[in-house]
């Protein structure tokens, strides 16, 4: 097969992948609680190797204390830490947090800049977080969340053979049309975390299992098993 079919014919798998998830997952959007775009911000640093319910459990007791950038800019480093603690390596992410919030104060008038540039620019920000808040707090699609569930999946699904976040959202972004990319994300998240889990994935219920070439390995080895059982 040619370079230009195999892209064709991935370009055509990513386009299904998109539409099947579309319809199991409708409703999917953000699993994070915020109300302004520093919360979302903080929110999203917290998550990092946390699950969302974890950090939502945190978070109103965090926001209640500190509200807004400036508030948490120049609060005492340990009181932070004590409130998020249950996320896990708090240290570094309270740290994250008070730098980020610092320097949202000092250098953007206490308003979370919306540009990526500016974003990644911030203490604890990467793409992952400044996509999540580039989207979800101003509406502004500027690329692709890679998390480790978009990261296992893509690859599943060979939709990217890249285990780099930036170089797999570099394909995602050719596969994906602009306006689906965060949606893709936030539905492939909820697959990993409903059918697609990381230690046992139910490919005999997954939806995509056809399109994936893991499935259809995992699949024939199930078949093969079951008909020596019978036998």
């Amino acid at each position: 097969m040619t370079i230009d079919r195999k892209w064709r014919s991935k370009k055509k798998r990513a386009l299904e992948v998109l539409l099947r998830l579309k319809r199991l997952y409708p409703n999917a959007t953000c699993s994070l609680d915020y109300i302004t775009p520093v919360q979302l911000l903080v929110a999203t640093i917290l998550s990092a190797q946390c699950t969302d319910e974890r950090v939502n459990k945190v978070t109103p007791a965090l926001f209640a204390r500190f509200p807004d950038a400036r508030s948490m800019a120049y609060a005492d480093i340990l009181e932070i830490e004590e409130l998020v603690r249950s996320t896990g390596f708090y240290h570094n992410k309270a740290k994250n947090i008070q730098g980020a919030c610092r320097k949202i104060v000092e250098e953007f008038d206490g308003e979370v800049p919306q540009l990526m540039e500016h974003l990644l620019t911030l203490p604890g920000v990467a793409r992952k977080t400044a996509n999540v808040v580039s989207a979800h707090a101003f509406g502004n699609i500027q690329g692709v969340t890679v998390d480790t569930h978009v990261k296992r999946l893509t690859n599943l699904l060979g939709l990217t053979s890249h285990q780099d976040p930036i170089k797999i959202e570099q394909d995602l972004m050719k596969l994906i049309p602009k306006v689906d990319w965060e949606n893709f994300s936030i539905m492939t998240i909820f697959h990993g975390r409903a059918i697609c889990n990381a230690r046992k994935p139910n490919c005999l219920e997954c939806e995509l299992a056809e399109l994936c070439p893991s499935a259809n390995r995992v699949i024939k080895t199930k078949t093969r098993s079951n008909i020596n059982v019978d036998l």
